[in-house]
């Protein structure tokens, strides 16, 4: 049985649908990458899966367990976590603060503070500092850190490498390795789709609303993608 099984999902916003019958499968610490161009509706899926969109139908489970229609606070205590777009950090509290407020609705499991630290060193040599005082790669780190916290059994990340310098990049993406030894899987939504096929195992693409492509991140060719990315 998948963790995550997705099943004729569709996704509104008002009148206006963003997600069309959607399948999605991710197994227990799988690593999956969804792709497709600015507003193929990536996000709109993420944000779906953990109860943020309100309009929405068709079948999700998470672990045998319906969440379709499950606010968003009771999913994450299930362990399906999401790191936003944009990081999201409190800019009124400290980075200490910050990811403590990870564990509020913390699953028993092996992530602690001293864990993400060992994790991220730079963030406890800024524990004390702001998400401002921190640069934008400093700060994806804590939001990384904060859904660790609460020691999830899926992650899904939206756009983590957005606006990054690569040296960043590079930091952040070998620091999954660490993740995934714990058992947990991730879905990875990425711009950077070279990047997302050398990370995961599955890939999802998505086309206006629709999965376009999905197989083997191994062995894709060019073209195949090229086609399910753009429709051309």
């Amino acid at each position: 049985m998948a963790l995550l099984d997705v099943n004729g999902l569709q996704i509104f916003y008002g009148d206006l649908q963003a997600v069309f019958d959607m399948n999605f499968t991710v197994a227990d610490g799988e690593a999956v990458a969804l792709v497709g161009a600015n507003g193929a509706g990536k996000s709109t899926f993420l944000k779906a899966l953990v109860g943020l969109n309100e309009e929405r139908r068709g079948a999700v489970q998470f672990d045998g367990i319906d969440i379709s229609q499950m606010p968003a606070e009771e999913v994450s205590r299930l362990g399906l976590i999401m790191v936003p777009e944009g990081r999201l950090l409190f800019d009124s509290l400290t980075i200490e603060e910050n990811l403590l407020m990870g564990s509020v609705n913390r699953r028993k499991g092996s992530w602690t503070l001293r864990r993400v630290f060992d994790l991220f060193p730079i963030l406890e040599e800024r524990r004390r500092m702001f998400p401002g005082q921190l640069s934008g790669g400093q700060q994806q780190m804590a939001a990384i850190g904060r859904a660790l916290m609460s020691n999830p059994r899926l992650l899904l990340c939206d756009e983590i490498s957005l606006g990054l310098a690569p040296v960043v990049v590079e930091q952040i993406y070998r620091s999954f390795a660490d993740i995934r030894r714990e058992g947990t899987a991730v879905v990875l939504v990425e711009q950077d789709v070279k990047r997302a096929l050398a990370t995961s195992e599955r890939i999802y693409c998505l086309l206006k609303g629709r999965v376009s492509l999905t197989g083997p991140a191994q062995g894709l060719q060019p073209e195949q993608l090229t086609h399910a990315y753009f429709g051309n």
